[in-house]
């Protein structure tokens, strides 16, 4: 008797909402995976630079170079952004990054990405971070 080789079906995303009002926030309330080929577990990115040196930087500046941070360690592993499934936002101030919010909004649209969303204000990050990233991806 021989073995059969089966290929794996390809990855399927399901996204529960059971309401809508979370659409405009940028998230969904749960994202279903089956049939994953990997799955990316990243640390907390935030605005280091590529040499190690915390940012103190205002809030904009940061978030854009979390999101930068965050899609290199994506892309540098062979995953895309699309696949987040989960993120975790960590701030030391929900209040400065609310008007810097659309940024994040923009990134996520840009990306077409789904994600479940934990957005955590924290007394304090690393040095003089303000906001730190964390993800987890599937292909």
């Amino acid at each position: 008797m021989r073995a059969q080789y089966h290929k794996p079906s390809k990855m399927e995303k399901t996204i529960i909402n059971p309401w809508q009002w979370q659409d405009a926030r940028s998230y969904v309330q749960a994202v279903e995976v089956k049939h994953v080929e990997g799955t990316l577990y990243v640390s907390g990115q935030t605005a280091i630079s590529d040499d190690g040196i915390s940012s103190n930087a205002d809030m904009e500046t940061q978030l854009v170079l979390a999101l930068k941070n965050l899609e290199k360690v994506i892309g540098d592993a062979g995953y895309e952004p699309q696949g987040i499934v989960r993120l975790n936002i960590y701030t030391t101030s929900t209040a400065e990054l609310w008007p810097n919010f659309k940024i994040f909004q923009d990134w996520i649209a840009k990306h077409g990405i789904k994600q479940a969303l934990t957005l955590l204000e924290v007394k304090s990050l690393f040095e003089t971070l303000k906001v730190e990233l964390e993800a987890t991806v599937v292909k």
